[in-house]
């Protein structure tokens, strides 16, 4: 079964060295979807959690599973624009509405 389309959950603020977690979930599709996060239209990097375009210190841990996007300590380079991805390879892709995070 293809999957629908995620519901997100991204706070519309945050403070600065808060631990914040973003959220997407779709409950069709089957086998179960895995999840991509993007910011700024740009897809984040799994496990690593350090973007090697920009060496700034960004600190995530997204959870392609579960759908969680976890920042340990958000910084003012956080705030953009989110969205996730569910896919499970069967059918297309679905994506939540971007949704903007100011730190």
């Amino acid at each position: 079964v293809a999957p629908t389309t995620p519901v997100c959950e991204v706070p519309s603020s945050a403070m600065t060295g808060t631990v914040v977690e973003l959220s997407c979930k779709e409950t069709e599709g089957s086998p179960p979807s895995e999840y991509q996060w993007y910011k700024n239209g740009v897809a984040l990097l799994e496990k690593t959690g350090t973007s090697i375009t920009r060496a700034a210190n960004i600190t995530y841990t997204m959870n392609k599973k579960s759908g969680t996007l976890l920042f340990n300590t958000v910084t003012k380079n956080d705030t953009g624009e989110y969205f996730c991805e569910a896919s499970n390879g069967i059918g297309l892709s679905q994506k939540c509405s971007v949704k903007r995070m100011q730190v």
